[in-house]
């Protein structure tokens, strides 16, 4: 016999279904790892120095910027 949470999880993925959606199953790094926090670091690093080398990102950066007017958060 469903329990009841089994029973209300399956009427909330029926109506979904319903709605035209579907399920899907989406794989992400695991945040909680030391390597990923590792990773980030080393990937910043990498972009610091990318940013150091180029000066002409920060006026890009700037002009972005400038074009947000009229946008909402």
């Amino acid at each position: 016999m469903a329990t009841p949470t089994s029973q209300r999880v399956r009427k909330h993925r029926e109506g979904l279904r319903q709605a035209g959606m579907r399920p899907v199953q989406l794989w992400v790094p695991d945040t909680r790892a030391q390597q990923f926090t590792q990773e980030c670091r080393r990937q910043c690093l990498l972009v610091a120095q990318a940013d150091a080398a180029d000066p002409e990102v920060f006026e890009v950066l700037d002009a972005a910027l400038d074009d947000l007017e009229g946008w909402h958060a």
